[in-house]
């Protein structure tokens, strides 16, 4: 059954990415041919006033077919006819729309579950905390000099710093000051900590949720550029990658463990989606951008050709790509 909710959580993410499409196409007056939920084998569909509408066999992606997406067409509506700057604007709008899903689905748990916040609650006695200053009360203001915009910002600080000295700048009864704090190695935590524990906004209004489902959505914007980072930079490995396999195990231990988590998962998801989509690589929308980018730029339309080879050569490489870390998923997998 958990699985099935890891399934409905994921379509979802992909609905929203497509509809964005699909709406940002429509008000540019753009016909749309096909709007589809998952890939492979047709399920059940109908058709619209246009649109046929999908529901195919594997739950893995989706996509919204335009007129005019792949080739030249002479016809006013289709995608090919259009401005550069519109079709960027169709094209960006998918990853746009998982950012705002996941605003959304941060901002509908905190206005019913409450939200932590970068202020300490409690420091515990003879902890690290403890002996550098810190007390109830304190707001975290910024770590190792970035900005603390959430609580999740200052524990992603703490274990990245791996026991080295962490300069902490915190606000006290209106004045800054500025700490000195050294994690330890925490054994029932199996992770560096200092010793405090987060306060708690129990029953934010709605303006407060909102806020909340902007400074997450950021903060998991800003890890996931960090992520990618040591990927690119030789830092991470493959088997730090997961791919299919542990994203529905991820999901599915996340509605294991209730409603609520399981639509924080979704919003962490849905912020990797848009991420991962606005990468510049071809057969990805970020590959598409640049592409209408350099249309922008030069004022010369790029063949039909030259674009198919691309993209045929970046999809080749994403099934590769999926196919080995979902081999790795299945021999070394992650445990949740």
């Amino acid at each position: 059954m958990y699985i099935v909710w890891a399934v409905l959580a994921f379509s979802m993410l992909i609905v929203g990415h497509e509809l964005g499409h699909f709406t940002i196409a429509k008000l540019n007056g753009i016909k749309v041919e096909e709007f589809s939920l998952g890939m492979g084998p047709k399920i059940f569909g109908f058709k619209g006033k246009e649109t046929e509408y999908l529901i195919k066999a594997l739950p893995i992606g989706g996509y919204v077919k335009m007129l005019g997406e792949e080739d030249n067409v002479n016809d006013e509506r289709a995608f090919s006819s259009k401005s550069p700057l519109r079709r960027i604007s169709v094209i960006a709008a998918g990853p746009i729309m998982n950012f705002i899903l996941a605003l959304l689905l941060f901002a509908i748990i905190a206005m019913n579950n409450g939200f932590v916040l970068p202020k300490i609650n409690e420091v515990i006695d003879n902890s690290p905390a403890m002996e550098s200053g810190l007390i109830s009360g304190d707001n975290i203001k910024s770590l190792n000099g970035k900005k603390i915009s959430t609580w999740e910002d200052f524990a992603m600080g703490v274990s990245l710093g791996k026991g080295e000295n962490i300069n902490l700048q915190i606000e006290r009864s209106g004045e800054i000051k500025d700490l000195i704090i050294t994690p330890r190695f925490n054994e029932e935590l199996n992770k560096y900590a200092v010793g405090i524990s987060p306060a708690i906004m129990e029953k934010p209004n709605f303006i407060q949720s909102v806020n909340y489902g902007v400074l997450q959505s950021k903060s998991l914007i800003n890890q996931t550029f960090g992520a990618l980072k040591t990927i690119f930079t030789g830092k991470a490995t493959l088997n730090d990658v997961g791919g299919p396999v542990t994203i529905i195990k991820a999901t599915g231990a996340a509605a294991k463990s209730g409603i609520w988590n399981l639509l924080l998962f979704a919003g962490f998801l849905s912020i990797q989606l848009g991420i991962f989509n606005l990468l510049p690589f071809p057969a990805l929308d970020g590959g598409w951008i640049f592409l209408l980018f350099i249309e922008l730029i030069t004022r010369k339309k790029i063949s039909d050709k030259i674009i198919g080879t691309l993209n045929y050569i970046g999809f080749s490489c994403l099934i590769v790509i999926m196919i080995l870390v979902t081999i790795k998923d299945i021999l070394r997998p992650i445990s949740f």
